[in-house]
Protein backbone atom coordinates (compact mmCIF):
# COMPACT_ATOMS: atom_id res chain seq x y z
CA UNK A 1 0.00 0.00 0.00
CA UNK A 2 1.51 3.59 -0.64
CA UNK A 3 1.51 5.91 1.61
CA UNK A 4 -1.77 6.37 3.61
CA UNK A 5 -2.59 10.36 4.16
CA UNK A 6 -5.55 10.45 7.08
CA UNK A 7 -7.53 12.92 8.77
CA UNK A 8 -9.63 11.82 11.76
CA UNK A 9 -12.80 13.67 12.69
CA UNK A 10 -14.34 12.63 16.72
CA UNK A 11 -15.85 15.11 19.04
CA UNK A 12 -13.48 13.45 21.91
CA UNK A 13 -9.87 14.45 22.07
CA UNK A 14 -9.42 11.22 23.88
CA UNK A 15 -10.39 9.08 21.36
CA UNK A 16 -8.48 10.78 18.74
CA UNK A 17 -5.31 10.57 20.22
CA UNK A 18 -6.12 6.72 21.09
CA UNK A 19 -6.47 6.03 16.88
CA UNK A 20 -3.63 8.34 16.50
CA UNK A 21 -1.18 6.21 19.13
CA UNK A 22 -2.61 3.03 17.51
CA UNK A 23 -1.20 4.03 14.19
CA UNK A 24 1.91 6.09 14.46
CA UNK A 25 3.92 2.98 14.49
CA UNK A 26 2.70 1.76 11.37
CA UNK A 27 4.81 2.56 8.43
CA UNK A 28 2.76 4.10 5.73
CA UNK A 29 -0.23 5.52 7.75
CA UNK A 30 0.31 9.02 8.42
CA UNK A 31 -2.56 10.99 10.27
CA UNK A 32 -1.94 14.45 8.50
CA UNK A 33 -5.17 16.60 10.78
CA UNK A 34 -7.69 16.20 12.91
CA UNK A 35 -11.34 17.68 13.35
CA UNK A 36 -13.89 17.42 16.46
CA UNK A 37 -17.25 18.20 14.34
CA UNK A 38 -18.61 18.05 11.01
CA UNK A 39 -18.21 21.55 9.57
CA UNK A 40 -14.63 21.96 11.38
CA UNK A 41 -13.67 18.35 9.18
CA UNK A 42 -15.12 20.32 6.06
CA UNK A 43 -12.81 23.43 6.58
CA UNK A 44 -9.77 20.93 6.99
CA UNK A 45 -10.74 19.54 3.61
CA UNK A 46 -9.86 22.84 2.08
CA UNK A 47 -6.68 22.69 3.18
CA UNK A 48 -5.75 18.88 3.69
CA UNK A 49 -6.15 16.36 1.05
CA UNK A 50 -6.55 12.63 2.79
CA UNK A 51 -6.45 9.54 0.82
CA UNK A 52 -9.21 8.43 3.84
CA UNK A 53 -11.47 10.10 5.93
CA UNK A 54 -12.17 7.97 9.41
CA UNK A 55 -15.13 9.62 10.85
CA UNK A 56 -17.25 9.58 14.26
CA UNK A 57 -21.28 9.73 13.22
CA UNK A 58 -22.57 11.17 16.39
CA UNK A 59 -21.22 14.94 16.40
CA UNK A 60 -21.77 18.03 17.21
CA UNK A 61 -22.94 21.04 14.41
CA UNK A 62 -22.67 17.99 11.76
CA UNK A 63 -23.46 14.53 12.18
CA UNK A 64 -20.81 12.05 10.27
CA UNK A 65 -23.00 10.91 7.65
CA UNK A 66 -23.75 14.29 6.37
CA UNK A 67 -19.91 14.79 6.34
CA UNK A 68 -20.09 11.34 4.07
CA UNK A 69 -22.07 13.33 1.88
CA UNK A 70 -20.22 16.34 1.65
CA UNK A 71 -17.29 14.49 1.27
CA UNK A 72 -18.69 11.89 -1.54
CA UNK A 73 -20.07 15.28 -3.52
CA UNK A 74 -16.96 17.97 -3.26
CA UNK A 75 -14.09 15.67 -3.13
CA UNK A 76 -14.50 12.55 -4.59
CA UNK A 77 -11.03 11.04 -4.32
CA UNK A 78 -10.99 11.03 -0.91
CA UNK A 79 -12.12 7.91 0.71
CA UNK A 80 -14.24 7.60 3.85
CA UNK A 81 -14.32 4.91 7.05
CA UNK A 82 -17.37 5.46 9.74
CA UNK A 83 -15.67 4.29 13.09
CA UNK A 84 -18.85 4.44 15.77
CA UNK A 85 -19.92 2.98 18.48
CA UNK A 86 -23.43 1.88 17.00
CA UNK A 87 -24.57 -1.62 15.13
CA UNK A 88 -28.09 -0.32 14.78
CA UNK A 89 -29.50 -0.81 11.12
CA UNK A 90 -30.08 2.71 10.58
CA UNK A 91 -26.84 3.82 11.55
CA UNK A 92 -25.31 1.15 9.02
CA UNK A 93 -28.00 1.60 6.16
CA UNK A 94 -27.44 5.56 5.97
CA UNK A 95 -24.47 5.54 6.13
CA UNK A 96 -24.11 3.38 3.22
CA UNK A 97 -26.58 5.16 1.26
CA UNK A 98 -24.04 8.18 1.93
CA UNK A 99 -21.15 6.71 0.33
CA UNK A 100 -19.63 5.49 2.72
CA UNK A 101 -16.64 3.32 1.57
CA UNK A 102 -16.52 1.33 5.07
CA UNK A 103 -18.36 0.95 8.40
CA UNK A 104 -16.37 -0.43 11.44
CA UNK A 105 -17.33 -0.57 15.34
CA UNK A 106 -15.01 1.23 17.74
CA UNK A 107 -14.96 -2.22 19.57
CA UNK A 108 -12.53 -3.51 16.79
CA UNK A 109 -9.10 -5.30 16.95
CA UNK A 110 -6.19 -2.60 15.90
CA UNK A 111 -5.57 -5.65 13.41
CA UNK A 112 -8.79 -5.25 12.21
CA UNK A 113 -9.04 -1.67 11.92
CA UNK A 114 -5.91 -1.83 10.32
CA UNK A 115 -6.95 -4.29 7.35
CA UNK A 116 -9.51 -1.95 7.38
CA UNK A 117 -7.79 0.96 5.75
CA UNK A 118 -6.00 -1.28 4.08
CA UNK A 119 -8.72 -2.60 1.59
CA UNK A 120 -10.50 1.04 1.37
CA UNK A 121 -7.11 2.84 0.33
CA UNK A 122 -7.09 -0.05 -2.40
CA UNK A 123 -9.92 0.96 -3.83
CA UNK A 124 -12.29 -1.86 -1.61
CA UNK A 125 -15.34 -1.79 0.38
CA UNK A 126 -15.09 -3.01 4.69
CA UNK A 127 -17.72 -3.38 6.59
CA UNK A 128 -17.23 -5.05 9.27
CA UNK A 129 -18.70 -9.06 10.11
CA UNK A 130 -21.74 -7.90 12.02
CA UNK A 131 -22.44 -5.16 9.74
CA UNK A 132 -22.29 -7.31 6.42
CA UNK A 133 -25.02 -9.20 8.06
CA UNK A 134 -27.31 -6.24 8.56
CA UNK A 135 -26.39 -5.35 4.84
CA UNK A 136 -27.13 -8.80 3.93
CA UNK A 137 -30.88 -8.58 5.83
CA UNK A 138 -32.03 -5.25 4.05
CA UNK A 139 -30.95 -6.49 0.33
CA UNK A 140 -33.16 -9.85 1.68
CA UNK A 141 -36.14 -7.27 2.94
CA UNK A 142 -35.43 -4.90 0.20
CA UNK A 143 -35.29 -2.27 3.30
CA UNK A 144 -35.29 1.48 2.13
CA UNK A 145 -32.91 3.34 4.34
CA UNK A 146 -34.71 6.51 6.70
CA UNK A 147 -34.70 9.41 4.24
CA UNK A 148 -33.48 11.91 6.86
CA UNK A 149 -29.81 11.46 9.23
CA UNK A 150 -30.80 14.24 11.54
CA UNK A 151 -33.99 12.35 12.21
CA UNK A 152 -31.92 9.08 12.70
CA UNK A 153 -29.05 10.60 14.99
CA UNK A 154 -32.02 11.22 17.74
CA UNK A 155 -32.12 7.50 18.15
CA UNK A 156 -32.37 6.16 22.13
CA UNK A 157 -28.58 6.54 23.40
CA UNK A 158 -29.16 3.93 25.76
CA UNK A 159 -29.51 0.95 23.51
CA UNK A 160 -26.67 -0.60 24.42
CA UNK A 161 -24.74 -3.71 21.70
CA UNK A 162 -23.73 -6.42 22.06
CA UNK A 163 -19.81 -5.53 22.84
CA UNK A 164 -21.24 -2.40 25.11
CA UNK A 165 -23.46 -4.73 27.55
CA UNK A 166 -20.06 -7.05 27.70
CA UNK A 167 -17.76 -4.02 28.53
CA UNK A 168 -20.51 -2.65 31.03
CA UNK A 169 -20.47 -6.58 33.06
CA UNK A 170 -16.79 -6.24 33.09
CA UNK A 171 -16.65 -2.75 34.84
CA UNK A 172 -19.44 -3.42 37.41
CA UNK A 173 -17.58 -6.11 37.92
CA UNK A 174 -14.66 -3.78 38.96
CA UNK A 175 -12.36 -4.73 36.33
CA UNK A 176 -9.60 -2.48 35.30
CA UNK A 177 -8.92 -1.15 31.71
CA UNK A 178 -6.02 -4.04 32.09
CA UNK A 179 -8.36 -6.59 32.94
CA UNK A 180 -10.74 -5.48 30.66
CA UNK A 181 -8.13 -5.78 28.20
CA UNK A 182 -7.17 -8.89 28.54
CA UNK A 183 -10.69 -10.54 28.39
CA UNK A 184 -11.35 -9.09 25.15
CA UNK A 185 -8.25 -9.81 23.96
CA UNK A 186 -7.48 -6.30 23.06
CA UNK A 187 -4.66 -3.85 24.17
CA UNK A 188 -5.16 -1.45 27.06
CA UNK A 189 -5.50 1.52 25.08
CA UNK A 190 -8.39 -0.07 23.10
CA UNK A 191 -10.12 -0.99 25.74
CA UNK A 192 -9.88 2.63 27.91
CA UNK A 193 -11.49 3.69 24.47
CA UNK A 194 -14.50 1.26 25.08
CA UNK A 195 -14.70 2.19 28.66
CA UNK A 196 -14.83 5.69 28.04
CA UNK A 197 -17.51 5.75 25.23
CA UNK A 198 -19.27 3.73 27.40
CA UNK A 199 -19.81 6.21 30.07
CA UNK A 200 -20.17 8.81 27.44
CA UNK A 201 -23.22 6.99 25.74
CA UNK A 202 -24.38 6.45 29.11
CA UNK A 203 -24.23 10.12 30.39
CA UNK A 204 -22.05 8.98 33.69
CA UNK A 205 -19.10 10.40 35.21
CA UNK A 206 -18.43 7.44 37.80
CA UNK A 207 -18.35 3.86 38.91
CA UNK A 208 -21.58 4.77 41.07
CA UNK A 209 -23.34 6.56 38.80
CA UNK A 210 -22.80 3.69 36.06
CA UNK A 211 -24.06 1.34 38.16
CA UNK A 212 -27.20 3.40 38.95
CA UNK A 213 -27.68 3.93 35.96
CA UNK A 214 -27.39 0.16 34.48
CA UNK A 215 -29.65 -0.67 37.60
CA UNK A 216 -32.42 2.33 36.33
CA UNK A 217 -32.45 0.70 32.98
CA UNK A 218 -32.10 -3.05 33.66
CA UNK A 219 -29.42 -3.15 31.39
CA UNK A 220 -28.86 -7.33 30.28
Amino acid sequence: MNNLNIVLVDDHVLVRDGIKALLEEEQGITVIDEASNGLEALEVLKNQKPNLLVVDIRMPKMNGIEVVKEVKKNYSGIKTLVLSMHDSEEYVLDAIQAGADGYLLKGASKEEFLKALQTIASGGKYFTGDISAIIVNNLTNKRTPSESPKEMIVENPFQLTKREKQILKLVLKGNSNKDIAAELEVSKRTAEVHRFNLMKKLQVKNLIELSNKAAEYNFN
